[in-house]
């Protein structure tokens, strides 16, 4: 099998912030009121508003999937394993080149702020070689790594917010009420067409979610984040309308000497100001805009070749990563388009044309929810779920199409043309090289036709990665575990009777069942088997919390096993065996909790712990979170004399955070509120992080952690 490297997780919230807000709040704010107020008049501040809240139906369809499918590509990656690889190639191709283009149109739409600080007549050769030098910049700065392209966007926005925080601040002040008069005066039909031309400006707040792969904590940096940047870039767009139209009027802020005005937020600060100072300040924020686009937009774009390279749908040499899991090949090659785009295009037309296509894409991203949904996967499991399904994403489909057809048929033609050249692609390149479907396929499975069994594993491998919720009880059923040591020649099928055994005990259940249940999974493949370990696991009804029993031979056993296809074949030197019962009514939770006992077993040096683990309680530790539970070991003389002799109930341990096991005299004692503690006692304690790690701090000499 072939290994791929995979990207670094180096995105933490503020970092989400950072990119999907410098996105955004670029031609949205600093450029098109000029063109918007021509068309709505003082209402263009209600086009503004309309179209940020049509905007919010993909955007919860996009975190869904992306807190689901954490993977570089964001958009492609959706597509494709909903809808299939075709798709996935027109959706790739197209949204690469529209980032490019983008990104092109924010390098050469900041050359009008840039002229008012240079004379009049300054030759437009100057302004296009400090775009190529910027491109160059950029790129470079990606080529070091998401980390240091991100701290250098939050520094961009940060300084950004700060001078619209005082644009907005000081404009309202002297906002007219008299500008705002015969506010609905062009109509409800010029308004939409307004909220058609804005609704772009906020598109580029979920770009994030193409370097979804290398966010930390996706399921909740990536919403959150997100939330915070929409809020944020409502709030600016909303009340810088309000500052723009209430200070300077329809007519001033949308025309300068019967031209339409390209700086019309550098027009409206220098008559807050009363001097050209103001609109130098927001020409700088405008420089800082477009360029947190440019800088946004190559690290964005570049995961697009990453991803579909992966996936065999363009050439091998684009998935090329550094030892930071930056795209190497992916950077350089989207900085050189956008050099070519800038050199030999017109950006600043052409990337309205692509807008038509990323509404396409919106559309069929609230399609891949539904298909995602219907395909009723347990291992579709997306840490944030789109509320009012399916209605949000039928709205979202039907909002998207309406805006791509005001936008007129020359953006329509353009995005048709880039279907064709998708599909097109797709039938002379990647087909003969793809062996995938997308989940669509696991609909149709209901109606007896085709699915692809690998996206499934795909699935379960990602939520090996991004781990468990807060709400999993993984470390409480570890230290609830009951425990096996095989005596020597024990079978399989001898482990599985005693454990059986001991979970009918505390189930609705017989021990027959539950054994039946366990061997034929193993017979049909549904045990994963791997590296020394299986780990059989049920689910069943009317049971509340998930249980585990342990189970170690020493000497290591051999099981027959099978797969899908109903083949056998025997597994040997078999030394763990975790035996998983989940209720029936979680199947997520159930998937994740084997995802993690998964992931202990990938661990170096499992096993060799594993065999030398000299007590139940060493057993049980091997696998908890070691920023989850401590051990301590009470003893005279050190900080937990205190404990000895004090019952459990009355230690005053942080919120959360309880003893689990007591390891006295090579026997296991469970622990009750009443128990007394003794010396030499070994505590195993569980709890939140901040609470284990306060503990650990205040008895630091005396625990330890495997």
């Amino acid at each position: 099998m072939e290994i791929i490297p995979k990207t670094k997780k180096h995105l933490g919230l503020f970092g989400v912030f950072a990119l999907a807000t410098g996105a955004t709040l670029s031609s949205g704010f600093f450029l098109l009121p000029s063109f918007a107020t021509q068309i709505a008049g003082p209402a263009v501040v209600l086009a503004y508003l309309i179209a940020g809240l049509l905007l919010i139906p993909p955007m919860l369809s996009k975190i869904e999937l992306g807190t689901a499918m954490p993977r570089s590509g964001g958009e492609y990656y959706f597509l494709s394993r909903s809808l299939g690889p075709m798709v996935g190639t027109i959706g790739g191709l197209g949204i690469w080149l529209a980032l490019l283009l983008k990104t092109s149109f924010a390098l050469v739409g900041m050359t009008a702020y840039i002229q008012l600080f240079f004379p009049e007549g300054t030759s437009d050769t100057l302004f296009t070689l400090i775009a190529l030098v910027l491109v160059v910049f950029f790129g470079g700065l990606n080529l070091l790594g998401a980390k240091k392209t991100t701290s250098f966007q939050i520094i961009l926005v940060v300084l950004l917010l700060a001078l619209l925080g005082w644009f907005l601040v000081a404009g309202s002040i002297q906002i007219r009420p008299a500008n705002f008069s015969n506010f609905l005066g062009k109509g409800s039909e010029n308004i939409l067409s307004a909220a058609g031309l804005v609704f772009i400006s906020y598109v580029g707040v979920t770009k994030v979610i193409s370097v979804a792969g290398e966010i930390k904590n996706p399921e909740r940096n990536l919403p959150l984040g997100l939330f915070l940047a929409i809020g944020t870039a409502i709030t600016v767009y909303i009340v810088g309308l309000l500052v723009m139209v209430g200070v300077s009027g329809t007519e001033g802020l949308s025309l300068v000497d019967g031209r339409i005005n390209l700086t019309p937020v550098s027009t409206v600060a220098a008559a807050i100001t009363g001097s050209t100072t103001g609109a130098y300040i927001m020409a700088i924020a405008a420089i800082l805009a477009f360029l947190s686009v440019a800088n946004a937009g190559i690290l964005s774009a570049s995961r697009y070749p990453l991803a579909m390279s992966r996936d065999h749908l363009i050439p091998a040499s684009l998935r090329k990563v550094d030892e930071k899991g930056t795209p190497i090949i992916g950077i350089i090659v989207s900085s050189g388009l956008i050099i070519v785009a800038i050199l030999f295009l017109d950006p600043l037309k052409i990337a309205k044309l692509a807008s038509a296509f990323q509404l396409l894409m919106f559309t069929l991203l609230c399609m891949s929810v539904i298909v995602m949904r219907e395909t009723k996967l347990d291992s579709y499991d997306p840490g944030f779920r789109a509320p009012f399904y399916p209605w949000l994403q039928i709205v979202g489909t039907m909002s998207c199409i309406s805006i791509i057809f005001v936008m007129g048929w020359m953006p329509v033609l353009f995005s048709t043309g880039i279907v064709i050249i998708g599909i097109t692609w797709y039938f002379l390149y990647a087909r003969k090289r793809v062996d995938r479907y997308g989940a669509i396929y696991h609909v149709f499975e209901r109606l007896g036709r085709k699915r692809f069994a690998a996206l499934d594993s795909e699935l379960r491998e990602i939520l090996k990665e991004k781990g468990l919720r807060a709400h999993d009880p993984f470390d409480e059923i570890v230290a609830k575990a009951r425990v096996i040591d095989a005596p020597t020649e024990a079978s399989f099928e001898d482990i599985v009777s005693s454990a059986a055994e001991e979970l009918s005990a505390l189930l609705p259940t017989t021990a027959t069942a539950l054994s039946d249940g366990f061997l034929e999974g193993t017979r049909v493949g549904a045990t994963p088997v791997t590296g020394g370990v299986a780990l059989p696991h049920l689910r069943v009804p009317n049971i509340e919390q998930p249980l585990m029993v342990i189970a170690r031979s020493r000497e290591g056993i051999s099981i027959n096993i099978g797969d899908v296809f109903g083949e056998q074949h025997e597994e040997q030197a078999i030394h763990a065996i975790f035996f998983l019962i989940s209720p029936e009514s979680d199947p997520s939770q159930h998937l994740r909790l084997l995802a993690q006992l998964a992931g202990h077993v990938d661990q170096e040096g499992f096993m060799a712990k594993w065999l030398s683990a000299s007590t139940n309680q060493e057993l049980k530790e091997i696998l908890l979170r070691e920023d989850r539970f401590m051990a301590l070991r009470l003893e005279v003389g050190t900080s937990t004399e205190p404990l000895i002799g004090a019952p459990i109930r009355s230690l005053l341990f942080p919120e959360d955070c309880l003893v689990a096991m007591i390891h006295r005299r090579g026997h296991m004692v469970i622990p009750r509120g009443s128990t007394q503690l003794e010396e030499h006692d070994q505590l195993t304690i569980i709890g939140d992080e901040q609470g284990i790690v306060s503990l650990k701090e205040q008895f630091k000499t005396n625990f330890s952690s495997n």
